[in-house]
């Protein structure tokens, strides 16, 4: 081990020499600035000379730079050569590459695990998945006529994929714990759950032990599948708190300091005529 570590900096000794003693690549600066411009959109896209790395023999890469708005981090890498013996630099190749503190784009993910809810908007369409887990196959057809009516005509049995476990325990925990399951503000502030409610349509099947629809239009979650312990303020055997009256109980309904009350029997005409209007004789 002491002698690999006494050997490195003679091995980068040796190499920066070889960068040093071949002159023809070394000068090659502006052979590869020019390289490099003619590849970028804009001259000016090529900013200040960083250094040279020396690839190979006869073989060095020249860096400059990215000066272009988002690329922070980046550099042109211009790659030249030349033949044994030979005075000329040749151009080999010219290269937009990543630094070490480059802005780079995320990871790139299929679509089926970039997809978020909401994401699908009308008119789109998404592509078949032959092997979506969430689903398992449905019905097949037996051959005999009988039992195939039966299948698809009473049962409904026609579809050709159905629900695995999978998917269905996905929905039932995506559902429960979204903005209709138990934990959603409205539902911590109601006074009274949805499987009381009056207007909960159950669902069939594993799903309505858990879940139902709601029917009312004065609530939020109207035509939304909420969870049996949900609830919300539209709740139909609720009622809302009246507030207490500022008039006293005792008090009359009617000020009689500003209205005389005038008894009137059954039948009796009532005079609409105006008392200040009326003369009086005496």
């Amino acid at each position: 081990m002491v002698t690999a570590a006494a050997d490195a900096p003679a091995r980068g000794s040796r190499a920066g020499a070889r960068v040093r003693n071949d002159a023809v690549l070394a000068a090659a600066v502006d052979l590869a600035r020019d390289a490099a411009q003619e590849v970028a959109e804009s001259a000016s896209d090529v900013g200040e000379y960083l250094g040279a790395t020396l690839d190979g023999d006869r073989l060095m890469s020249h860096r400059f730079a990215a000066a272009m708005a988002g690329y922070r981090g980046w550099h042109w890498t211009v790659t030249v050569a030349r033949v044994p013996r030979g005075r000329t630099a040749t151009v080999c190749e010219v290269e937009l590459l990543p630094g070490d503190d480059a802005i780079l784009a995320p990871e790139w993910l299929p679509w089926s695990e970039r997809l978020r809810p909401g994401d699908i908007g009308p008119g789109d369409t998404l592509p078949f998945r032959p092997d979506d887990p969430r689903l398992e196959p449905g019905w097949k057809p037996t051959g005999d006529e009988e039992l195939d009516s039966v299948a698809i005509d009473e049962l409904a049995l026609a579809r050709a994929r159905v629900l695995s476990p999978r998917g269905r325990d996905e929905a039932a925990e995506r559902w429960y714990r979204g903005s209709r399951g138990p934990t959603a503000p409205g539902a911590v502030a109601s006074a009274a759950e949805c499987m009381t409610c009056g207007f909960l349509v159950p669902l069939q099947g594993p799903l309505g032990q858990v879940f139902g629809v709601c029917a009312n239009a004065w609530s939020p979650d109207d035509g939304k599948v909420v969870s049996l312990d949900h609830g919300c303020g539209a709740h139909s055997e609720t009622d809302a708190e009246r507030p207490p009256s500022e008039w006293p109980a005792d008090a009359p309904l009617i000020d009689d300091t500003v209205v005389e009350p005038v008894p009137v029997e059954p039948g009796e005409p009532v005079s609409t005529a105006d008392p200040a209007s009326t003369t009086d004789p005496e």
